[in-house]
């Protein structure tokens, strides 16, 4: 590495011999120099106004990016009712936890803040179907004329071990009716294997690939004239590492928006993450990394959809953002951060919808200094 450290590097870092690097100094001369500020940003979280607005007794979260269509904006959602159950009681008949038992509805509004709710897009499958007990977390894509919904779905009974999937559904109107695709688009990898017959999903003989668990917030981006869909994925034995739950992101690519996905051989291709956040911008792929992992509230790009690179650490982020796609998102790296959807929970049973606001971090002084 020493014969490609150039002068300029060591001046920008302080370090004063190339051929002494400490571990630190190493993974330093791999950043990015003079970034600027356009990678950065503050937020702040209000509440909406409408059928959006908390309501008693209803979950409304996950809210996926909004397109815009006859001047308003909308948005789809999980949307389910009745307080949380857990694991202890009769899971046939119980709601073990706010994302089950969902469907997903959708809203609309002309200006962002004040919501109209239009009812049920995509309802639950029928009995023994693989989306009987619920469907949640969906995302949109408007692909020439056509709308496409992709969604978590899990298959009755919603056990400790279960295995969720991706389900799928199109159609021409943001209204529907959708058509839903009659079996999964992706699934977990089938190369784990449980320990014992306990429902205890933390025992494994083998834990298998980083999706063996779950694939979990499906998000589909047309992208170097195919479909990238990238997923969160979760490994049958998760554990703890030093940044948190073991959580990675993987990608699956298709020639047609409905498929077949085919995992990429680099997954995983993120160490970090939780709920998927990605745009495009200056030719590749833009994902913001949150809550798990030692790479953590990142803001990463890649020039493939694949290979990703740290680009800013940004103090947190809202949490299952619903991007404003209607952004000019060549303006800035973070141009369609700028306001979006997010949800909150209330309490532990039910969680409602909000909107946030961000802007370009000014300043990178301790809190309470200011540079003279």
């Amino acid at each position: 590495m020493s014969n490609n450290i150039t002068e300029e590097q060591l001046d920008f870092l302080g370090i004063t011999n190339k051929e002494k690097l400490s571990a630190a100094s190493k993974r330093a001369l791999q950043w990015p120099m003079n970034l600027g500020n356009d990678w950065f940003f503050e937020y702040q979280i209000e509440d909406l106004k409408g059928d959006l607005a908390y309501e008693e007794g209803v979950v409304r979260r996950d809210p996926s990016a909004m397109i815009k269509h006859d001047e308003k904006y909308f948005v789809w959602y999980s949307k389910s009712t009745g307080a949380t159950d857990g694991f202890a009681g009769d899971i046939e008949k119980e709601k073990v936890f706010p994302w089950d038992g969902c469907d997903i509805w959708f809203a609309s509004s002309y200006d962002g803040v004040n919501w109209k709710e239009e009812g049920i897009a995509v309802r639950r499958g029928e009995k023994r179907t693989y989306d009987d007990r619920s469907v949640f977390t969906p995302e949109i894509m408007e692909y020439e004329g056509t709308y496409y919904l992709t969604y978590q779905t899990v298959k009755s009974p919603y056990e400790v071990r279960v295995k969720n999937q991706v389900g799928l559904a199109w159609s021409d109107s943001p209204y529907g009716p959708w058509i839903k695709s009659e079996t999964p688009i992706l699934s977990p990898a089938d190369n784990g294997v449980w320990k014992g017959d306990t429902d205890n999903r933390f025992m494994v003989e083998k834990k298998g690939d980083f999706d063996s668990h779950k694939v979990h917030d499906p998000c589909i981006i047309p992208f170097n004239d195919k479909f990238y869909l990238y997923y969160k994925g979760e490994q049958m034995g998760e554990e703890i590492t030093f940044g948190g739950r073991q959580i990675r992101h993987g990608v699956a690519i298709a020639d047609h928006p409905k498929g077949p996905y085919i995992k990429s051989e680099y997954n995983p291709i993120s160490n970090s993450g939780h709920e998927i956040c990605v745009w495009k911008y200056n030719g590749g792929i833009t994902s913001l990394i949150t809550t798990d992992g030692p790479e953590k509230n990142t803001v990463q790009w890649s020039s493939d959809g694949i290979n990703f690179e740290v680009k800013a650490v940004v103090k947190g982020a809202p949490h299952a953002i619903g991007l404003n796609r209607t952004a000019d998102v060549e303006k800035e790296p973070c141009e369609i951060l700028r306001w979006g959807l997010t949800h909150k929970y209330m309490n532990d049973d039910y969680q409602y919808i909000r909107r946030f606001t961000t802007w370009k971090l000014k300043h990178h002084t301790a809190k309470g200094e200011r540079g003279e």
